[in-house]
């Protein structure tokens, strides 16, 4: 099997394979670091973290775009042998590698080093921002990091017709736009405004109506909970954060966290489960294509997919409850959830205008989303400036939510993902909620006994048929094509809508 250039194209793909599991070695310790600063690093740590960021930033993007990537690729590229099969492992590696390094040569290696470093620091100045409500001290480094994003932008360059903001979000979600967001996102805040005014206040307290928790007690439940839905604990962990996260090293190291509320005492539960849905999408991975493409999850609309389905699909349901309570009351805390299942079902979808996106219901989650989208696309083009950002955020909270943030803590400064320069990330937590719906439906369809299994804790049919048809794939096909051949429709925001609606009624009646 010969290339077109200098080395035989067999060789040359072997050597591409070997440099980018090495370069997927130095992105988990980079990952380590960052999970490190989120859970255990001490404060006065962040100067010297941030460059080790930065160092590791530099490394990884000097390995990417090194001329030997761009030759050895070329040649691959000219091999039928290797491309004849687009589903092929081969192939597949292929195509992402060229992404990457596409993408990789249009940036200054000083521009990827700055920005790891100005974000390291911009998330400990915004922890300490939001924890005491001083907006002012984080300011300065989201107007640097906007700066620096922008620059990011113009490098990486976007179609025509596109904005800058489409060349950062294609880093999150390959091919999505502005553009193809708001004909998904304003139809759907449509219909969800109008159940929101259904349903809002049918249920006034909730959840928090069940009282104080036993911290220890619950830690050791949703624990549990989460070993039960199928989270390896052999190959991964559980703390805590003021963030709920999960990050995987790789597929034998996969670390969540979760968070405890007092005003929100199965915050902890509904957070793990979510987290949990990413771990066991990573532990799910086929192990002998780590570091690979192959080896590599979609989009992070489809992490969220995963995350989503088993947090409100499943944990929101009545099977699920009819299963949680009586398993609440042998691990001892029973009496949070000593309720009629019928009770504890109506608290948990209760719908609410809220300010905090983490602790929303189903139904009025996708507006938070769709408020920081728009604000986005403002700040990134533009047309909003950092110091502005708390008065048009509660701006667009009265017109979209009908509520407004009596500060910043439970305003703009919230959300982790922009002092991480995370611009075009959040749009993918709607869409993930979007492919759940769709990726539910479909397991409802092919498992007739889902509903049973789930009421009767036996969760591994809806795992495994998850690890077979949206994990062992990896990347092999984009977002919309594995929904495709998935689902066998396109992504659409009906059949989310629709479930939602349908279980309210069930729940509350109609309206």
């Amino acid at each position: 099997m010969t290339g077109a250039g200098a080395f035989p194209s067999g060789k040359a793909y072997a050597e591409l394979l070997e440099h980018f599991r090495q370069s997927a070695l130095l992105r988990s310790t980079a990952a380590l670091l960052a999970w490190d600063q989120e859970v255990l690093m001490p404060a006065a740590a962040v100067t010297y973290r941030s460059r080790q960021v930065a160092q590791l930033a530099a490394m990884i993007h000097h390995r990417l775009v090194d001329s030997t990537v761009g030759e050895r690729l070329a040649i691959c590229r000219h091999d039928h042998a290797i491309t004849a099969d687009p589903d092929g492992d081969e192939a597949v590696n292929l195509r992402q590698w060229q992404r990457a390094y596409d993408r990789a040569v249009r940036l200054p290696v000083s521009l990827v080093e700055q920005l790891a470093k100005s974000s390291t620091v911009a998330k400990a100045h915004w922890a300490e921002a939001k924890r005491h409500d001083d907006f002012g001290r984080f300011a300065p480094h989201l107007a640097e990091l906007l700066a620096l994003s922008r620059d990011k932008a113009a490098c990486l360059g976007t179609p025509d017709g596109g904005e800058p903001w489409d060349a950062l979000a294609d880093g999150f979600e390959p091919g999505m736009t502005a553009a193809r967001l708001t004909t998904i996102f304003e139809p759907l805040a449509l219909r969800l405004q109008t159940l929101v005014d259904r349903y809002d206040g049918c249920l006034d307290d909730g959840l928090e109506r069940f009282g104080a928790i036993d911290t220890a007690a619950m830690a050791r439940f949703v624990r549990t909970v989460a070993a039960r839905l199928g989270f390896d604990f052999k190959r991964g962990r559980l703390d805590t954060s003021a963030h709920p996260f999960c990050s995987t090293f790789n597929g034998d190291d996969v670390r969540m966290t979760t968070r405890f509320v007092s005003s929100h005492p199965l915050e902890p539960l509904f957070s793990t489960m979510h987290e949990a849905g990413h771990g066991i999408y990573n532990q799910g991975l086929p192990a002998e294509h780590w570091g690979t493409p192959r080896g590599s999850s979609v989009s992070y609309a489809i992490h969220e997919s995963q995350s989503r389905l088993w947090e409100n699909l499943v944990g929101r349901s009545p099977a699920f409850w009819q299963w949680l309570v009586p398993e609440a009351g042998r691990m001892g805390v029973g009496a949070l959830m000593a309720r009629p299942v019928s009770e504890m079902v109506a608290a948990a979808n209760a719908v609410r205008r809220s300010l905090i996106r983490v602790e929303a219901d189903e139904t009025t989650y996708n507006l938070h989303i769709i408020v920081r989208f728009e604000l986005e696309r403002a700040l990134i083009g533009g047309d909003l400036e950092a110091d502005d950002l708390p008065a048009a955020w509660a701006q667009q909270y009265r017109d979209r939510l009908g509520v407004a943030p009596p500060d910043a803590a439970t305003g703009c400064l919230q959300d982790i993902h922009w002092s991480q320069a995370a611009f075009g990330y959040f749009p993918s937590y709607a869409l993930g909620n979007l492919y759940a719906a769709q990726f539910y439906l479909a397991a409802q369809t092919q498992m007739p006994d889902l509903e049973s299994d789930i009421a009767g804790g036996r969760f591994e049919p809806l795992r495994a048929w998850l690890n077979e048809t949206v994990h062992m794939p990896g990347m092999t096909w984009d977002a919309e094509t594995l929904c495709r051949r998935v689902t066998g429709r396109p992504l659409s925001a009906e059949p989310f809508v629709t479930c939602l609606a349908a279980k309210l009624e069930q729940i509350y009646g109609a309206r």
